[in-house]
């Protein structure tokens, strides 16, 4: 299964998916990695591991412009599945239509709670004011421009223990986001080969 993988920071689902790629627990191949950012950690994490990289950069005023030359960029790599790894940019159907059913995110928070940006931060919050006890990762298909709402994959639980500080379940929450993501996709590849 052809991967394509949109990142715009440090890249730590990136490396995850390198990573089961690598050992051959993922049957897939990650032919791209693209960002919005030049100075992304993820293209220096796609560079150690000899895999083609591309950086699209456009103004986020004019997301019709930026979203149609993503997706000639993206499908110059012939994707299977483009993975939003902590990509940060809103995709709209200039990009989306070019690959139904084939684009997943990974979105720290459980199916209905907390879309968008700083989920994990916004769910300390809660769990401060005594509003929650847990929280979780996701991993969705996103068929249209719905923030975090798209059909679930595969969905995790992740507990908020009284004596953690958000660091602490920053940490919890990215090495559940890392082993669900490999979930997802060795589901997608099971689907993919049937």
């Amino acid at each position: 299964m052809r991967l394509v993988v949109l990142a715009s920071g440090n890249g730590s689902n990136l490396q995850a998916v390198i990573d089961a790629c690598q050992s051959g627990s993922l049957n897939a191949h990650i032919v791209a990695v693209v960002s919005d950012n030049d100075s992304a950690f993820a293209l220096h994490r796609a560079a150690q591991h000899n895999i083609d990289s591309r950086v699209v950069i456009g103004s986020r005023s004019n997301r019709a412009s930026f979203n149609t030359k993503l997706a000639t960029v993206v499908g110059e790599f012939q994707p299977d599945i483009v993975i939003l790894a902590g990509f940060m940019r809103l995709l709209t159907m200039d990009f989306l239509a070019h690959f139904p059913q084939r684009v997943i995110n990974i979105h720290p928070a459980l199916p209905g709670e907390l879309p968008g940006t700083n989920a994990i931060a916004r769910a300390f919050d809660e769990f401060a004011a005594g509003k929650r006890t847990h929280t979780g990762v996701m991993v969705h298909f996103v068929p249209d421009e719905g923030i975090d709402n798209g059909p679930v994959i595969t969905s995790a639980i992740v507990p908020i223990y009284p004596s953690d500080s958000l660091a602490d379940l920053q940490q919890r929450m990215h090495a559940t986001e890392h082993q669900l993501l490999i979930t997802a996709l060795t589901q997608l590849t099971k689907e993919h080969t049937s």
